[in-house]
Order: structure tokens, then sequence, then C-alpha cells
């Protein structure tokens, strides 16, 4: 299981992330007007670097969004990835857009058509039992 400390790391640099593109700012740019290099913004974007309180407080500023900002939807994002190590919600498996493409495109098939699907998706399986 990830440490909580991660997630929020990874929470907070999709957020990052998210509101220097709606600015349409590059990470050249954003980094500039912090006072790093650009391979800081990529670092803090994906989580491998934790912000620092001083450094949120600038990125906010240039971002032009309260600190709060980057805190929006942790409790859910924190409680989804619980439930995904806890394998309730399939894990990373269902994060996939393939996964989540197929799903929608098997709903959307008449419940004939969704049993053939199945019974085609086991039989390429190798007749081995699918969850």
């Amino acid at each position: 299981m990830e440490p909580m400390g991660d997630s929020i790391d990874v929470h907070l640099g999709k957020r990052l992330r998210r509101r220097r593109r709606l600015l349409g700012l590059t990470q050249q740019q954003l980094a500039g007007a912090c006072g790093v290099r650009f391979q800081q913004i990529q670092k803090y974007e994906c989580g491998a670097n934790r912000i620092s309180a001083a450094r949120l407080w600038q990125l906010s500023e240039a971002l032009e969004v309260p600190v709060g900002y980057f805190y929006d939807g942790l409790t859910d994002a924190a409680q989804r990835q619980h439930c995904a190590t806890e394998g309730e919600a399939g894990g990373e498996m269902f994060a996939q857009k393939e996964t989540l493409d197929l799903i929608r495109a098997y709903y959307q098939l008449g419940e004939r058509p969704r049993r053939r699907l199945l019974d085609l998706a086991k039989s390429l399986n190798g007749d081995h039992e699918i969850a």
C-alpha cells in the first residue's frame, strides 16, 4: 500500500498541472515565476518531489488560486485509493482509460450481445474462469 504522504504529493501535483495548463502556462514559465527550474515543476507535477508549504504558497500566487485549491478533492482521492488498494474497486485496472471505454461500450449493448461478448472473452482467455 502506498503511504498516505505519497498519495497527497501525487494529488497536489495533479492539481498543479491542471491549473498550470488551464492558464496556458508552460512548466518553464511557472518555474520562472517561482524561482525554480522547470525540472522541479515536473517533479512536483508527478509527485516525485514533495512541495513545501513556502513553495505551495508561491505556486498558489503564481497560479492565482488559494492554497486550498491544491487540496480540493483530496478526501475523495484518498478514499478511492484506499478502496483500490483494498481490492474493492479493482485497483489500477479501473483507472485505465481503455478499461473504462470497454465497460461503457459493454453496457451500451443489449443483454444478449453482452452475454455473447462475455462468452467470447472467456474463450479467448483460455476458458479460465473470469471473476
